[in-house]
């Protein structure tokens, strides 16, 4: 089967992996009754992941003529006597409308209706969305015929699953703290051979054989410096990476630094005759602390590299692998991402964020990622004017039908909000009326 590249912008290229087999026609009857068969409809439509009635009614609204299609059979017919070739342009038209992404142009994409009855491409490969043109005459069949979905899993299922998944959080927690507390053990015990030894090696005479240190490439040098990293079970212990570990960390270290510094400048004023008082050397440690904890604002630092991004014309494609480049939590380069591209906004706050919609989906990654993403507008309405606060629900609103935020994590966030420290903010009354029409729509439906 003669195969060529999806679209006709790839035609020219040798090395384009997105195949379908070219168009076969065959011209059936006569006079009145004359028919084309586009006779390997389904193999194209499976190379398109589209159904094949679909592009069989795109030729009969193009062409004017009555088109059917038989999904017992698999025969595509268009009334009329019509050549390959005009077909084949037809094909190339309906795969840039629904078939090709508006952002990449890869034909990774799936139709999705979302809940105002709107059709559109969400893109695999680089996760860019694009609104279809419903003034085309093919989007009134795709409503009535949706294409099928992937069966979602229902809530129960979802809340069973959540419940695995914490249950296995707080086994491996479990395992850790077992681990930690092998390792102290392990540390102690060390310390008490160390010092047992140390006993041991004064009690004995000079020139005794036992005083000498075995060579350094010898077997007992190896293992001793062994059971630093590993223990007698074989388990090689690495160090703790986590945020919290490495606060901890360099506060000691900067405890020791401080009190080095401090002991320094007293021996350095005792040698030139002169003592300083205690208050003397606590101001100093201060001090130093001071200078040594002094970071840059890490939030304004995000936002400004965002925005340079961004005003190098950065597609919602690139935005993504950027923003895994930089440093800080999934929080943080949320927050500084929504005031980077929202910065100033006032009134008309919702129509920005649908029109900038495909910059935040590039950003987002699962449950967690719509939590921050709605944390990130919260805390941009505390900051922005009255005008962007009064549109915090129409913002949501729009996120959900938009199929970027689902109910659930809209009504924990605003759960969140009102019995946290800000419950009696402007953005939870605001909020209200969209929760309280969610809650009785899932109700409803139920």
């Amino acid at each position: 089967m003669a195969l060529q590249n999806i679209g006709a912008s790839n035609s020219d290229d040798a090395f384009y992996r997105y195949k379908m087999p070219k168009m076969i026609t065959k011209i059936e009857g006569r006079g009145n009754g004359i028919k084309t068969n586009v006779v390997n409809m389904v193999d194209i439509a499976k190379a398109l992941h589209r159904p094949a009635s679909y592009t069989t009614k795109y030729f009969g609204c193009e062409l004017g003529a009555q088109s059917k299609f038989d999904e017992k059979t698999g025969i595509s017919l268009v009334n009329g006597g019509h050549d390959t070739v005009k077909l084949a342009g037809l094909l190339e038209n309906f795969i840039k409308k629904y078939v090709q992404c508006y952002g990449c142009g890869n034909p990774e994409t799936d139709i999705t209706i979302t809940k105002t009855q709107m059709i559109t491409l969400k893109c695999a490969a680089c996760g860019f969305i694009s609104d279809v043109d419903m003034r085309d005459k093919l989007t009134t069949f795709i409503l009535k015929n949706p294409p099928e979905q992937k069966k979602s899993k229902d809530k129960a299922m979802r809340r069973a699953e959540k419940e695995r998944l914490k249950e296995g959080e707080a086994a491996d927690e479990l395992k850790k703290l077992k681990k930690e507390t092998k390792k102290k053990g392990l540390v102690s015990s060390k310390d008490g051979e160390n010092s047992k030894r140390a006993a041991a090696s004064k009690k004995k005479p000079k020139g005794s054989d036992e005083e000498h240190s075995s060579p350094p490439g010898s077997p007992v040098n190896d293992n001793e410096d062994g059971d630093d990293d590993v223990d007698d079970d074989g388990i090689q212990w690495q160090t703790d990476t986590s945020a919290e570990a490495a606060r901890q960390r360099i506060q000691e270290q900067l405890s020791a630094a401080t009190a080095e510094m401090v002991m320094l400048s007293t021996s350095d004023a005792t040698s030139k005759g002169t003592k300083k008082s205690n208050q003397e050397k606590k101001n100093e440690a201060a001090k130093v602390d001071a200078e040594i904890l002094e970071k840059p604002n890490t939030h304004n630092s995000l936002i400004s590299e965002i925005k340079g991004m961004l005003k190098k014309g950065a597609k919602a494609s690139e935005l993504g692998p950027f923003l895994g480049s930089l440093t800080g939590s999934q929080q943080e380069i949320m927050d500084a991402l929504f005031e980077a591209l929202f910065d100033g906004v006032g009134k008309g706050f919702a129509k920005e964020v649908d029109k900038k919609k495909n910059y935040l989906v590039a950003a987002m990654e699962g449950e967690e990622s719509q939590m921050c993403l709605l944390r990130a507008i919260g805390a941009f309405c505390e900051k922005c004017s009255g005008d962007a606060v009064k549109e915090v629900a129409l913002v949501a609103k729009s996120l959900y039908d938009g199929d970027v935020l689902e109910e659930e994590c809209i009504v924990k966030w605003y759960e969140e909000g009102i019995t946290g420290k800000n419950k009696s903010s402007i953005v939870w009354k605001n909020m209200k009326p969209l929760v309280e029409w969610l809650q009785n729509a899932e109700s409803e439906e139920e």
